[in-house]
């Protein structure tokens, strides 16, 4: 199967939103585009904030059901260190230009795991553009011409936003935000004196916990953009991998085993690489702040009009039975809700899953 590979420009960003002159001077996404040529009647879409999906499971299946797809990045591909999600819907845009201009009467875009909350946000503004600025004050270019709306959503194991999935993660045990080994191990997932299952009310001061950790760091990226000469600062999280959904299997049960997609939850908690370890200020308040972030998936769901599948994965180990039906309680009688048993969060390695998954996406999107 032949791809042709889409360069398209978008809009400049922030000063050092990468290192490299050339891309912040003329920035470009890229994509993948598979187009049997059969008819111009439906297009998919698939994107996500910071992964590459060119080389997507459906973007194969989807071709040889006659479908044609653009699996596209944004200019974040490979770091969400400076990750902006009013920038990224920006990008996402110039995808559906493309599309728009090849002819197709419909589209639809697919919001894999991460992709759900960003192709929601997108679709929000598409159909009405309330916003001018970051979450921190500053001015954007955003346009109303620049986001076609798409015709449909789906959401395929999508958590509801990445502020909400780093607080539902974050280590509440954590006391020192400067220094990861400082610890109050009472509310610690991972010590002994805490194995699941975990008592109810302990979960209940954990979350909260984690809450009172995501308002903290709030302030803290606030205080250092207020304080910075540029605005922005570098910002560093530890300790970010401690959801007790990850060993009780009775919390939010579903056909999943325990563990995390990344492997052992207590060693990727103080890993280097760990989930949002690395970002700015700025940053932060866009795609972690749960305050501030504009980015919530189903909020952003509620907001549109067009139909939603919503589909999750029984075995999946990061979005959860509780997380699907969000997205449904937000759509109301737009969503169509599936069920793909026994699927992970990454089901590529079941060919028979795949193909139930393409089938249900052609069916339903036409």
């Amino acid at each position: 199967m032949l791809s042709t590979l889409v360069m398209l420009k978008v809009a400049k960003g922030a000063p050092l939103e990468t290192l490299s002159g050339i891309q912040n001077n003329d920035p470009r996404v890229y994509g993948r585009f598979e187009d049997p040529g059969h008819n111009k009647d439906v297009a998919y879409l698939v994107v996500h904030p910071t992964n590459s999906f060119m080389n997507h499971y459906l973007v194969e299946p989807l071709a040889q059901r006659g479908r044609a797809i653009l699996a596209m990045n944004t200019r974040y591909s490979g770091s969400d260190s400076m990750l902006i999600m009013e920038r990224a819907i920006q990008d996402l845009g110039a995808g559906m230009i493309f599309l728009r201009e090849q002819g197709f009467k419909k589209i639809v875009l697919i919001g894999n795991s991460g992709g759900g909350s960003l192709t929601a946000f997108y679709q929000q503004q598409a159909e009405r553009l309330t916003l001018s600025d970051t979450p921190d004050g500053k001015p954007i270019d955003l346009k109303q011409e620049d986001f076609p709306p798409a015709d449909r959503l789906a959401l395929l194991a999508a958590h509801c936003g990445r502020a909400h999935t780093l607080t539902d993660s974050l280590d509440p045990a954590v006391i020192d935000e400067t220094n990861p080994d400082l610890s109050d191990d009472q509310y610690d997932m991972y010590s002994a004196q805490n194995a699941p299952p975990y008592d109810r009310a302990w979960l209940a001061r954990y979350s909260e916990r984690q809450q009172a950790r995501n308002e903290r760091l709030t302030d803290h990226a606030l205080s250092l953009i207020a304080n910075a000469p540029a605005g922005d600062d570098a910002f560093l999280i530890y300790r970010t991998k401690a959801d007790p959904r990850t060993l009780d299997l009775t919390i939010d049960p579903s056909d999943r085993t325990a563990g995390s997609i990344w492997g052992d939850g207590g060693q990727i908690n103080r890993q280097a690489n760990g989930l949002a370890r690395f970002c700015t200020a700025r940053s932060f308040l866009s795609q972690w702040s749960k305050r501030l972030t504009r980015a919530h998936g189903p909020t952003c769901a509620a907001d549109t009009t067009v139909p939603i599948l919503n589909m999750g994965y029984s075995a999946d180990q990061s979005v959860l039975p509780a997380n699907i039906a969000e997205w449904t309680m937000a759509a109301g009688d737009r969503s169509t809700e599936y069920t793909v048993r026994d699927a992970g969060h990454y089901p590529q390695s079941r060919p028979d899953l795949v193909k139930e998954i393409a089938d249900t996406l052609v069916d339903w999107g036409g």
